[in-house]
């Protein structure tokens, strides 16, 4: 069994647990509250239920007086989380909501709790809770949900994922009036994975409005399937890029929706692929345990950029898929130092087998050694 990093025990408030379809929502809360009382509204009966009635809920809380309520995929009856608000300020039961998308529920103007609950987000499977089960060559290629990296057949798998997000995420909900053109900006969209977007190219591609891009995209971050990544703009010595970059939520969604092949070490797109895990183990790391940690980037309009900057350009952090690195390698990291002179640490994680240091402070690290300093704490 993996021990997810993700330890919700210790919170005595209710909260909101989100996360993508398949990222293992259902098991942690089962492991971790063996004993709660639990709601599944993917069950058809108990849907119908508190959807024609919600005050049942009420109820069956004030009979049962419960330490604990699961309610699972709560998004799919909004006028539940009324009755939540009042028994969060009227008894002892913690709530715990969970969901795969908070969509339906800003759109409806649903009831948030006004800060009664707190968030927590569960992602894909981590290196370090993989432990030595983890290979990144397969990370690249099955990607992060826990079930479709164990498979032996992990094609399949997320040949059905993308069906069924564009089905039951998509469709069902009614998120799109036109499934088509939406199927075709995910299949753009992917191409993109860790690139800027502009919008008015989409537009142009897909036959829509640049506004329909946007609402587009800002499905896809509601629904969890990518999210943007915002760039470094404060205090510019020189003209920067400000344009936001978007980072799927999962390499191997990626792969299936780009047709790509197994991705391995100088393939072509082996480096974008090795880039979005990096991204998703910061990510990981900031959303376990270290929550108020902001990852942004940092480009020059001539093309020279830093693919990660960690707080107030506390850590510069680059990435690259190869075993070789040399001066060429480094000049994102060479030059953002004469912006930033007080960059407490400038990192390039890659294939190297040793860790080293170069003359000017530059740290070569493999990106096991990244690892184990990230999710011990000693890069932030």
């Amino acid at each position: 069994m993996i021990n997810r990093k993700l330890d919700l025990r210790s919170i005595n408030e209710s909260l909101f647990l989100w996360g993508p379809r398949q990222t293992g929502k259902t098991s942690l809360l089962k492991t971790q509250f063996p004993a709660a009382t639990y709601i599944d509204l993917l069950k058809s009966d108990e849907f119908v239920q508190y959807s024609k009635k919600p005050s049942l809920l009420r109820e069956h809380v004030e009979y049962k007086k419960p330490d604990k309520l699961i309610i699972d995929e709560i998004q799919k009856v909004p006028p539940l989380l009324d009755e939540v608000h009042w028994l969060i300020e009227n008894t002892n039961t913690q709530f715990i909501l969970c969901g795969s998308s908070a969509r339906k529920l800003k759109q409806g103007h649903a009831n948030l709790l006004g800060g009664r609950a707190f968030r927590r987000t569960l992602r894909g499977l981590t290196a370090h809770e993989l432990e030595e089960e983890f290979k990144l060559e397969t990370a690249l290629n099955h990607g992060y949900l826990p079930k479709i990296y164990l498979s032996k057949n992990p094609d399949e798998y997320l040949r059905a994922y993308v069906t069924d997000y564009l089905k039951e995420e998509i469709s069902a909900e009614g998120l799109v009036r036109n499934l088509p053109s939406f199927s075709e900006f995910l299949d753009l969209a992917s191409l993109s994975d860790t690139e800027m977007i502009s919008y008015s190219s989409f537009a142009r591609d897909v036959g829509v409005s640049q506004p329909t891009i946007k609402s587009y995209f800002q499905i896809l971050i509601d629904t969890m399937i990518g999210e943007f990544l915002p760039a470094f703009i404060k205090k510019p010595k020189r003209r920067v890029i400000q344009a936001p970059k978007f980072y799927f939520f999962d390499v191997g969604v990626v792969r299936k929706l780009t047709k790509r092949g197994w991705v391995e070490p100088g393939n072509e797109l082996f480096g974008k692929a090795f880039e979005n895990w990096v991204f998703h183990e910061l990510c990981c790391y900031r959303d376990y345990l270290n929550p108020d940690l902001e990852i942004s980037y940092w480009k020059l309009p001539s093309g020279i950029e830093v693919d990660f900057i960690l707080n107030n350009m506390e850590v510069a952090i680059e990435v690259k898929g190869r075993d070789n690195i040399n001066s060429s390698h480094l000049k994102g990291l060479k030059e953002v130092i004469k912006d930033h002179k007080k960059i407490k640490r400038r990192i390039l994680v890659c294939l190297e087998n040793k860790p080293r240091k170069t003359e000017d402070g530059i740290e070569i690290l493999p990106y096991t050694e990244f690892l184990h300093l990230l999710w011990n704490r000693k890069i932030i």
